[in-house]
């Protein structure tokens, strides 16, 4: 293997580590709280990991992943906005 691909495949695997963190995050915080909970780092892992794998996948020319990482990223990138225009009505109501 070539070191361009090496390098390749190391891009590939720190996406899929991002990516796999977000389930460890939201178990940790699902085993505190006793509940099933979505902290809010569930999202920016989840973005985080998505953009490094589309960015693999358009490397390797994968439509179905590219279609895949896409469309997930955009739905990351909606929840992180409700959250915030959440926090901040909220902070807005208590003014």
């Amino acid at each position: 293997m070539v070191l361009s691909e090496k390098m390749w495949v190391g891009i590939g695997l720190a996406g899929q580590f991002f990516f796999t963190m977000r389930f460890v995050v939201q178990w940790i915080a699902t085993e505190r709280s006793r509940r099933s909970v979505i902290p809010e780092s569930f999202w920016y892992f989840s973005i985080f990991g998505s953009l490094i794998l589309l960015v693999y996948s358009l490397y390797r020319k994968d439509p179905v992943f590219i279609l895949g990482q896409a469309f997930g990223t955009t739905v990351y990138v909606r929840n992180l906005f409700f959250i915030h225009k959440e926090k901040k009505d909220v902070a807005n109501a208590s003014s």
